[in-house]
């Protein structure tokens, strides 16, 4: 039952990933399992074992959220826009509480609430830039590997902060719909067993995926760093990504052809969504003694 868990929590994360204006880290947040991946990640070697054995079961439910459900979800999307959206919001929502209780009250402050709008903000005007898609293929050569090493940091950086999402700076920087078309491509090749077209794409793939590995532990450090010398600010910038996160996928969800069947229908979806989430959350692991808060360290 725990191992089913964190594959279905790892499908989710997979998933809102892919999406523009999703955030995995907000769905980390949102399933309370955000500091347990972050203590794994940043001692990944030095305590290995412990560490590869909590974070297989997610990353094997990632790659089958990315790979098997990415068609199905660009479908729902397409023909079933706020629908699919509010599922999300739903998610997002229903998980609010576990990061909540991370907040110290006590040490709620001016400077709190402030890193706490302007990280709000943040997200609201990431969502209005609205950017234009990029619809060109990637080539093999030097050049192109060593900047999708660069841009694999980058996203997967992005990917790791809540209420950020890591394909939205894609689609900003042109790099989204190209790595999203080569990732299908490697999978059609080895599913129609077309190995010339897989291995193509491997060698745009791989560059790609150093970066988000790289990038996922460094930046794993940071929030890790943040989150023992400054708790109450670090969740207070967390919660403001995270509560701005549904108004930003409202924002750049197609509310055109708008029925009373299709409000209906998001409402169930939402209520589906945010009922998962508090599951989720319920019953998530207990957190690491790492990325320990309660001693009251930090935020002096």
């Amino acid at each position: 039952m725990k191992l089913l868990n964190q594959l279905l929590r790892g499908i989710v994360i997979g998933i809102a990933n892919i999406i523009p204006g999703v955030s995995g880290g907000t769905m980390m947040v949102s399933m309370g399992i955000y500091d347990t991946l972050i203590d794994c990640i940043t001692h990944l070697f030095s305590d290995f074992k412990r560490s590869v054995k909590t974070l297989l079961p997610y990353a094997i439910g990632m790659l089958v959220g990315i790979f098997a459900l990415a068609s199905l979800l660009s479908f729902c999307f397409s023909h079933y826009p706020l629908p699919t959206s509010t599922t999300f919001i739903g998610l997002i929502l229903g998980g609010l509480s576990p990061l909540l209780r991370k907040i110290d009250k006590k040490r709620l402050n001016t400077l709190a609430v402030v890193i706490f709008i302007a990280f709000f903000a943040l997200i609201i005007v990431m969502a209005l830039l609205n950017p234009a898609g990029n619809d060109s293929r990637i080539t093999v050569s030097a050049g192109e590997m060593a900047t999708l090493l660069v841009m694999g940091g980058i996203a997967s950086a992005t990917m790791l902060i809540p209420g950020v999402s890591g394909s939205m700076v894609l689609m900003l920087l042109g790099y989204y719909r190209p790595v999203l078309a080569s990732v299908n491509d490697f999978k059609d090749g080895l599913l129609g067993g077309n190995l010339a077209l897989a291995g193509q794409q491997l060698l745009i793939l791989l560059p790609f995926g150093i970066g988000v590995l790289l990038g996922i532990y460094f930046i794993a450090k940071v929030i890790e760093w943040l989150i023992r010398r400054w708790p109450t600010y670090t969740y207070c910038a967390v919660l403001g990504l995270v509560v701005a996160s549904p108004i930003a996928i409202l924002l750049r969800t197609d509310m055109a052809g708008i029925s009373a069947a299709t409000i209906l229908a998001s409402i169930a979806t939402f209520a589906v969504g945010f009922v998962l989430a508090a599951w989720l959350a319920k019953n998530a692991p207990a957190e690491p003694a790492g990325l320990d808060t309660a001693s009251g360290q930090g935020d002096t």
